[in-house]
């Protein structure tokens, strides 16, 4: 952003020090769940002032159309006088008339408690930004305040990235380090820790103690030095200090989401029941930290708030950030290693299975994002069959591509790639592509050619990794987890009305898939015996053999039909230590295990157990 900032100066500067931009919250309604907010533009420079509501959000990939919450929209100058307002889009309004000055004022209605959106009841506003205020063209670059009126009685405070100025008042330099800043109203726990140079906040709205929010703190400090020791230094934060904003509470939607100085994680988590379980989130969201928010593709820069953003490195952004999220607890030993293996085998299982994979190469999956990114759509799509989630791809890759440098390049791993890659690419003004982040796997390892074949067999192909090759040197084993098991398909069942609907479609060379049945279909008898649940379809199934036939009576949109079923062995794949496989490892594959598994934190590690 700092960046961003040198390079309009030169191009703009006497604008930039006439325009600025203040807003003003007020939460008269918060019962119903409405905020009045009024945004008054300084030194508008153009006869018509062209204001729009953000449609999409940092951190987010999807169009999700903000301007749907705002009503009461209207426009005054600096005398008080109605301005002209024409709506030329949904989320849009051009004001004229004015003579320098434009105040505009708007309710706001925002009732969903996540890191997308904007949630006001009478405990707390959770304010994702792009989702509550508007913002003008020509005014990219004009500095921005925000003030807030509280609720009287209500105690709440403000915890955000902002810069705090004196008199309650927070700034932005810029709208993108605006829209970056969500903030959180409420009267939240805080604790607070240093280390080195920078501080870090816990501002946790919660229904639990204040002794909760510190002891999960020490959970999220936890975090914080295990993933320090990864990159060997904190990024540079603009303030000098990161802010988690925590919203646990019964009506929270499970979600977390990144910020460059802050995150904001949400959750029906009760501590200190869900504290383990809900630090997932903070340990992956802390990571972004350093990649997507500093170490940040080409693609996303400068972000665009007026249209979707697509990129395709999102199996590195979010992939590898999955990866290192459960890594990260196993390492600081708030997990299991049985953990940490149970979910690389959910993970491994779920590409290698999935028949997307001979559809779309993991740079393509990441292109999909507008589409899926909690994007919304009523016409169903083939998903399941062309589509692998980049988190879950890129996942698999970062875990694959560990073990690979680890065997072939004794000393080096996939914290060295981190490293070489946010030494090359520090912060947004140098952005990286697909050929840089190749590039730096090639001086990590020494070996171009290694590097090549990952990226044009494995990322930009389609072969997958042979992960029971690369999992031998650790002392792992992967394999079928149900051997000579019969296997009707992987498809999504639905019991209901004495039947077992396929409720999801048909999987690409499944045996309901090749037996002519697909997504709608409801299954009413397996071999003439009737099928009410799911589970009775699958027993009916398990109860022969891998490549023996069943006759299943289905009523489908063509009418009644009658399909023989050639059923086939389970294909679900887990990961199991030698010792549970009744075998003993040896020194080296402990040693390798160790190596790869044991803490990397330069600090001392707080007690939280």
């Amino acid at each position: 952003m700092k960046a961003l900032l040198l390079v309009f100066a030169a191009a703009a500067l006497p604008l930039v020090a006439q325009s600025s931009v203040q807003y003003r919250l007020k939460f008269p309604n918060a019962v119903h769940h409405e905020a009045e907010i009024r945004a008054t533009f300084e030194g508008v420079p153009q006869p018509v002032l062209e204001v729009l509501m953000s449609r999409s959000s940092p951190g987010r990939y999807a169009l999700h159309e903000f301007a749907k919450n705002v009503s009461n929209f209207r426009a005054t100058d600096g005398e008080g006088h109605a301005l002209s307002v024409m709506r030329p889009s949904p989320y849009g309004w051009n004001v004229s008339g004015h003579h320098g000055t434009v105040i505009v004022e708007y309710t706001l209605y925002g009732d969903h408690v996540d890191g997308t959106y904007a949630a006001i009841d009478q405990t707390h506003a959770h304010l994702n930004l792009p989702a509550a205020l508007v913002w003008a063209h020509g005014f990219e670059h004009s500095r921005a305040a925000l003030s807030f009126e509280m609720p009287a009685g209500s105690n709440w405070r403000a915890a955000t990235q902002l810069i705090p100025e004196a008199n309650g008042v927070w700034s932005a330099p810029n709208l993108e380090w605006l829209m970056d800043s969500p903030v959180e109203l409420s009267n939240f726990d805080m604790p607070e820790w240093k280390i080195e140079n920078a501080t870090f906040r816990l501002a946790l709205h919660h229904q639990g103690t204040a002794e909760q929010a510190r002891a999960y703190a020490d959970l999220c400090k936890a975090v914080v030095l295990e993933e320090e020791g990864i990159f060997g230094a904190f990024p540079k934060y603009d303030g000098g200090t990161y802010t988690f904003l925590i919203d646990y509470l019964p009506y929270a939607s499970g979600d977390g989401m990144e910020h460059r100085d802050s995150t904001v994680i949400s959750g029906a988590a009760k501590l200190p029941d869900s504290a383990r379980s809900a630090i997932g989130a903070v340990s992956h969201e802390f990571f972004h930290a350093w990649n997507v928010k500093r170490i940040r593709p080409r693609s996303l820069e400068p972000f665009d708030f007026e249209h979707a953003n697509m990129s395709g490195e999102l199996w590195f952004a979010e992939g590898f950030t999955n990866y290192y999220g459960p890594l990260t607890l196993e390492r600081a030993g708030i997990s299991t290693r049985e953990q940490f293996f149970h979910g690389m085998s959910r993970t491994v299982n779920a590409v290698l299975n999935s028949p997307g994979r001979n559809i779309n190469d993991a740079v393509e999956m990441s292109q999909l994002a507008p589409f899926v990114d909690a994007a919304r759509s009523i016409d169903p799509t083939n998903f399941e069959n062309v589509f692998i989630s980049y988190y879950t791809y890129g996942e698999a890759l970062a875990f694959g591509i560990d073990l690979a440098i680890r065997e072939q390049f004794p000393g080096k791993s996939l914290d060295d790639w981190m490293r070489t890659v946010w030494r090359e690419h520090p912060d947004i003004d140098r952005p990286y592509t697909l050929d840089d982040l190749q590039s730096a796997l090639a001086k990590t390892t020494g070996n171009s050619q290694f590097a090549a074949e990952m990226f044009e067999r494995h990322i930009a192909g389609k072969e997958p990794l042979d992960y029971a090759a690369l999992l031998a040197p650790a002392g792992f084993k992967l394999q079928k987890a149900h051997t000579g098991q019969a296997w009707i398909g992987g498809e999504r069942l639905t019991s209901g009305e004495g039947s077992v609907e396929i409720s999801g479609n048909a999987l690409y060379g499944s045996p309901l898939y090749n037996a002519g049945l697909e997504r709608g279909d409801r299954i009413s008898e397996c071999d003439g015996q009737p099928v009410k649940t799911a589970a009775d379809l699958r027993t009916c199934a398990e109860k022969r053999s891998p490549g023996a036939s069943v006759r299943l009576t289905a009523k489908t949109r063509a009418g009644s039909k009658t399909a023989n079923v050639t059923l086939s062995e389970d294909p679900s794949l887990e990961i199991v230590a030698y010792e549970k496989a009744g075998l003993q490892p040896s020194p080296e594959q402990n040693a390798f295990r160790e190596l790869w598994l044991r803490s990397k934190a330069r600090h001392e590690l707080p007690n939280f157990k």
